[in-house]
């Protein structure tokens, strides 16, 4: 038992060891980043800087991969002033589909600062059209001025010759995209212009309370809503910033909460996505994954030990690709793996093949990824995970204790907890045959 703790706490010790490293890496392409967005602000000051990056920089330190960065610029409008009514979903502008949750942001009267990135949309849903906030006159006013500060930059010797690459700022999409040199390798920062509505705060659907995060922090991660371009001519709206506000209240508390997220996303980056480092699962996946292990495991009991704490999230991890499906935490509505170009089946047997044998894959290599099958699986935890979700029942924390009392990680005493298990297990007796 020893032997095996101390080998999670030594990979671990690992992982924590390079953050300081990526920290460094993120600060010095950070320094470039503003030095061109405050040329940008100069020249355009309805593009405003927002100088607080502590949010991001944690992100970038905790993440394995060399994810792109998603850096919100926010626009100096009177976005309260701002209507918003839902797009239709045959708005395909430049092959970009509008999307189940994106909207028109109509602009009430003329005479306003924002005639040039204005026009009018939705002529057949809106009887004759709408004014509205075009994203992609947004958009292409803020490309020109980025190239603009990237060229008057280099004249003025602010950037030195390769500091920064602009060629994917061609391309066709919904962020604006530049690669910059940290202090040895380069960072991908994806800009996205941001409209930020504090009239009506984004409201999570179905549970309110701060259960398992710290008191507050969900009210303050929600109080304001963000759109963002999701199409041309739509916007949609952007959970990223108030996902990274609750990712960060988690890291105050005590116990081994974001160690467990740090460990599954170093296996995800090393095992998970084989050789090529791809898969479907990626960061903001697992940090959903984290999001809900709080909300079903608020107990500091249950994230005392590396190991269980680890387990707490692999248990959701499993369900959600065993089902095809990882609920939205502050829209669950919103089915994140839909639409997703992966083989969620052989992924779904990455993670157990971990699940069930985690010391073959402790350990840092620099080839193959150890094979990763699951010839150790139970095939009765196999159809617990199985199970359809019809009403609600295995989706919550005694369902969840039942898969860690079979993973052999339930060490809760709670005699209240352990009754809820005991009652849903007898009611899961019933239907397992019925699945098998």
């Amino acid at each position: 038992m020893e032997a095996n703790t101390s080998l999670w706490h030594s990979y671990l010790t690992v992982i924590l060891s390079r953050e300081r490293q990526r920290l460094e890496q993120f600060q010095r392409a950070e320094d470039i980043l503003l030095t061109l967005l405050e040329d940008v602000h100069a020249r355009e000051p309805r593009f405003l800087v927002d100088y607080n990056r502590n949010l991001e920089a944690f992100e970038f330190a905790v993440c394995a991969s060399e994810d792109a960065v998603t850096v919100e610029m926010p626009l100096r409008i009177d976005s309260d002033a701002l209507q918003v009514a839902a797009c239709q979903s045959r708005d395909t502008s430049g092959g970009h589909p509008a999307g189940l949750n994106s909207c028109y942001l109509q602009v009430p009267s003329p005479g306003t600062d924002l005639e040039d990135w204005i026009g009018v949309v939705g002529a057949m849903e809106h009887g004759g059209g709408a004014r509205c906030l075009v994203p992609g006159k947004v958009l292409q006013h803020l490309k020109e001025l980025l190239v603009s500060a990237i060229v008057h930059c280099q004249r003025c010797f602010l950037l030195q010759p390769g500091d920064v690459s602009a060629e994917h700022l061609q391309e066709d999409a919904m962020e604006l995209s530049l690669v910059i040199r940290g202090t040895w390798k380069t960072i991908r920062f994806d800009i996205v212009p941001v409209v930020r509505r504090h009239r009506e705060p984004l409201q999570r659907q179905g549970q309110q309370s701060d259960r398992g995060f710290p008191e507050g922090s969900l009210q303050k991660a929600t109080e304001e809503s963000h759109f963002v371009p999701a199409s041309p001519h739509c916007w949609r709206s952007s959970t990223h910033l108030p996902i990274l506000k609750l990712l960060y209240a988690v890291d105050t508390l005590k116990g081994h909460c974001l160690d467990s997220l740090r460990l599954l996303d170093q296996l995800r980056d090393q095992n998970w996505g084989g050789h090529s480092g791809k898969s479907g699962l990626t960061f903001d996946s697992l940090k959903m994954v984290l999001l809900w292990s709080m909300e079903f495991f608020p107990s500091l009991e249950d994230w005392q030990d590396l190991e269980g704490s680890v387990y707490r999230l692999l248990v959701i991890l499993l369900r959600c690709l065993a089902i095809r499906h990882l609920p939205s935490f502050l829209n669950p509505e919103k089915n994140l793996f839909q639409g997703v170009a992966t083989d969620l089946a052989s992924l779904y047997h990455k993670v157990e093949s971990f699940a069930w044998d985690p010391q073959r894959f402790l350990h840092f290599h620099f080839g193959p990824p150890a094979r990763a099958d699951s010839g150790q699986a139970d095939p009765n935890t196999r159809a617990l995970l199985q199970l359809p979700n019809k009403d609600g029942s295995y989706w919550n924390t005694a369902y969840f204790d039942i898969l860690l009392s079979q993973f052999q990680v339930y060490q809760i005493q709670d005699s209240a907890r352990r009754s809820e298990m005991y009652q849903l297990l007898s009611k899961i007796r019933g239907e397992i045959p019925q699945q098998s």
